[in-house]
C-alpha cells in the first residue's frame, strides 16, 4: 500500500502536473513499461544520477528501456511496494519523492528517488532524478495488508 503525503488536499485531474509525477512513481514501482513511456514525452530531456553513474536519455523509449527497466529495475527485481511518496512544487518545477521496497537477488532493499520535472499536457518533458541506490533494508520487507496495518497503528497508539 502506498503512503502518500501531498501538498494539495483537493482532488486533482490526471493532467495535473503533480498527479503525473505520482503516476510516474506508481508506474515505475509496477515496472509498467507502457505506462512509464506514456507518462514521458516522446522526446524527453531525461537525466538521472545514481551512486555510480550519470544517465541521459533523449526519448521515452531510451529512458524506459535503456535506463529505468534496462538497468535500475531488472526483470528479476521484485518491487514489493512503495514505502512512501511525497509531491510538491519548487517554483516552476514539480517534485515527487518515493521510496520503494525491492527484493533483489533474494535480499530486501530500499531505493529512494527524488524527481524534479516539468509536465505539459499530462506528459513529462523534462526530468532530473537523484537516486539513493539500493540500500539494505533494516529488516525483511514484508507487505502488510491494509487491515493489519490499521490494527497495528491502533495497538501502537493505545
Amino acid at each position: 500500500m502506498t503512503h502518500m503525503a501531498t501538498a494539495v488536499a483537493e482532488p486533482r485531474s490526471e493532467a495535473d502536473p503533480a498527479t503525473v509525477g505520482e503516476a510516474f512513481a506508481r508506474a515505475l514501482a509496477a515496472k509498467d513499461r507502457d505506462r512509464i513511456a506514456d507518462l514521458l514525452s516522446d522526446e524527453v530531456d531525461f537525466e538521472a544520477l545514481t551512486p555510480r553513474r550519470h544517465w541521459v536519455a533523449g526519448t521515452s523509449a531510451q529512458a524506459v528501456d535503456e535506463v529505468i527497466l534496462g538497468h535500475w529495475l531488472g526483470p528479476d527485481d521484485v518491487v514489493l511496494g512503495i514505502r512512501s511518496m511525497t509531491s510538491g512544487r519548487v517554483a516552476d518545477r514539480q517534485r515527487v519523492g518515493y521510496c520503494l521496497a525491492v527484493r533483489r537477488d533474494g535480499t530486501d532493499h530500499v531505493l529512494e528517488q527524488q524527481a524534479y520535472y516539468t509536465a505539459e499536457g499530462g506528459r513529462i518533458s523534462w526530468i532530473r532524478i537523484l537516486c539513493s541506490g539500493y540500500r539494505p533494508a533494516e529488516a525483511a520487507v514484508v507487505p502488510i495488508p491494509d487491515h493489519d496495518r490499521d490494527q497495528q497503528k491502533e495497538l501502537h497508539h493505545a
